[in-house]
């Protein structure tokens, strides 16, 4: 039987690709979402009707009693959590740096930085047990990018850089690979009716991303076939960075 994974921000949007995928695979999933109940429903509903094990769990993910709460009922009603796939976010404002504040700053550190840090601590034991596990975090390739008036969300985006190298280096021996995913723009249903024309046009693939694009690769990544992966950061946007 295949480890629990653990998908935050799931209940919509990109995340709820990814616990499906994951799901399809093999995996019982812990379906984490803070505020769309309905939404974390569907998707568990999908991941059990097709076959698989899953449960929807309310946590925010930036408070520490919170993530402890959601990786041991993940432990309690599905099994020892394997995989963490950080994906929740927040409201992503632009400022200039005439504008910019501390709060904003932080406003994206803590759920770019904080929240995978405490991910990681509550399930650093069942990961130990299980001998080997799998971090994932979902970054953006628009940390390469550098969009004008984005600079907290870039900062924090490039701090998740920093953060899967020296925890790859850290955990290492204990068989736990730690890995960085960074997707393009993938139009999800937050974006319906967006003009997507000029962004297609500057991708060398001539395409758009699609939700399953980025649960390929990660669903890869929580895979067995990945164990000597790790410390890496993969961008998955048709080639747009290059």
């Amino acid at each position: 039987m295949l480890p629990t994974a653990v998908v935050t921000g799931a209940s919509r949007g990109l995340g709820a690709h990814l616990a499906r995928h994951l799901g399809a695979a093999g995996h019982p999933v812990c379906v984490n979402y803070r505020t769309d109940p309905d939404g974390a429903a569907r998707v568990v509903d999908d991941v059990t009707g097709a076959g698989g094990s899953a449960i929807a769990v309310q946590a925010d993910v930036t408070v520490e009693a919170d993530v402890r709460r959601l990786v041991a009922t993940a432990e309690e009603r599905l099994g020892p959590v394997g995989v963490l796939v950080a994906n929740a976010t927040g409201p992503q404002p632009t400022a200039t740096v005439a504008e910019v504040t501390w709060r904003q700053y932080l406003d994206q550190l803590e759920p770019f930085v904080l929240s995978p840090t405490l991910l990681v601590q509550a399930a650093l034991g069942s990961m130990r047990g299980l001998g080997g596990g799998r971090v994932l975090l979902i970054g953006s390739d628009l940390a390469d990018r550098a969009d004008p008036g984005w600079s907290a969300y870039v900062a924090a985006k490039k701090a998740q850089v920093g953060l899967v190298k020296v925890w790859a280096k850290e955990l290492g021996a204990d068989r736990i690979t730690v890995n960085l995913v960074q997707p393009g723009w993938i139009p999800v249903e937050r974006h319906a009716g967006a003009d997507v024309d000029g962004y297609r046009a500057e991708v060398p693939l001539g395409r758009m991303g699609e939700p399953a694009d980025l649960a390929a690769v990660v669903t890869f990544l929580a895979s067995a076939a990945a164990g000597f992966v790790t410390g890496q950061v993969l961008s998955v946007n048709g080639g747009h960075t290059i």
